[in-house]
């Protein structure tokens, strides 16, 4: 993400603390997606794949 990714976001209306939240967020599922997939861990078994 660059500054101008940021500038039109908020070009866009959203507030920086929108922008901020989002990107909080969008880093923690990056990062525990990573860690899950670096531990080998299994989906739980009433999850349904979407890639079916």
């Amino acid at each position: 993400m660059s500054e101008a990714d940021i500038k039109h976001l908020l070009d866009l209306g959203f507030s920086q603390t929108a922008v901020h939240d989002a990107v909080q967020v969008i880093s923690y599922f990056n990062y525990i997606n990573r860690i899950a997939d670096a531990l080998d861990v299994d989906l739980e078994h009433d999850i349904v794949s979407w890639e079916q």
